[in-house]
């Protein structure tokens, strides 16, 4: 008869459990779907706009179909014509400034690389006092994870923009941007990275009297080195991208070129810096993928 009444007792608490789930279901749901409807409202995704139709007239059209049009004219701008019997002198014409672009696609490369280095130290240092199973003092938790904060919410251009106040144009500012950003962001992916460690073998290094600081390099460190080098890995292909981009406001790299090329409407330039940016990445990550599988042992993979 016990039995029974147990049984049934989880069974009616089971279904509870599943109605009070259905329910936090379909509100969040709710949520999520008035939150949508508003924001593609605000965002004019069911504004109606007039076109010019070819024989003149005005007709009325969802602006987002309105406007798809206009996207396929632009890309089209960019795309050069190659014939087959003049390619090599297409190409050439295609990429006519590909002395200025290497030598500044070696500026992208060496503003990520050393952008990227600072940024990781800076946040790997920095996610030990940011983990609350293994910060020293819950102060210092809370300021690390405050400065941390402040770091990676400011994008990366607007630190462009502040550091080429402070120290003039070049590619000093793009560094100094891009390593303050990456360290804020990589920060709090670490942190989290060692939040969830196996304490045992933390507690073992303090048990024999290690040092806050060994406890972290023989307890933790060994258990998040896979986690870290793949963050790591992704955001040197992500500040690659980024140093691309702060050129716009002088901090250096191909972003002055590509400030160049839009603003004088040099279409087919700006293709063949997408190209040159797109073949960089990607080589990027499949080096990235090789160092990681042969630090995880995957070599063959």
């Amino acid at each position: 008869m016990t039995a029974t009444c147990t049984i049934a007792a989880f069974e009616a608490d089971y279904r509870n459990r599943r109605r009070r789930m259905r329910l936090f279901f379909w509100l969040v749901a709710a949520i999520l779907a008035v939150a949508l409807w508003v924001t593609t409202d605000m965002a004019n995704f069911f504004r109606v706009t007039q076109i010019t139709m070819p024989d003149g007239s005005r007709e009325e059209r969802w602006i987002l179909l309105a406007g798809l049009p206009n996207l396929g004219d632009y890309v089209a701008k960019t795309i050069p014509d190659l014939n087959w019997s003049s390619l090599d002198a297409d190409l050439v014409q295609w990429f006519w400034r590909w002395p200025i672009w290497a030598d500044l696609l070696l500026e992208t490369l060496l503003i990520a690389f050393m952008a990227t280095s600072l940024g990781v130290a800076a946040g790997f240092l920095l996610s030990f006092p940011a983990a609350w199973n293994l910060s020293p003092s819950p102060l210092l938790t809370w300021i690390t994870r405050r400065f941390l904060e402040i770091a990676r919410t400011v994008p990366d251009l607007v630190w462009a923009l502040i550091f080429v106040f402070c120290f003039g144009v070049g590619p000093m500012a793009g560094v100094l941007a891009i390593a303050l950003h990456c360290a804020g962001a990589l920060g709090k992916l670490y942190s989290e990275a060692n939040e969830n460690v196996d304490m045992r073998p933390v507690e073992g290094v303090r048990a024999a009297g290690g040092t806050w600081f060994e406890q972290m390099r023989y307890g933790v460190v060994p258990q998040v080195l896979p986690n870290t080098l793949s963050y790591t890995l992704l955001r040197f292909e992500i500040n690659v991208r980024s140093s691309s981009i702060i050129g716009y406001v002088g901090a250096g790299g191909l972003g002055q070129e590509l400030r160049t090329a839009v603003s004088l409407q040099e279409y087919t330039d700006l293709s063949a810096l997408f190209l040159i940016i797109l073949a960089t990445v990607c080589l990027i990550d499949w080096g990235s993928e090789r160092l990681r599988h042969r630090v995880i042992g995957l070599e063959g993979t």
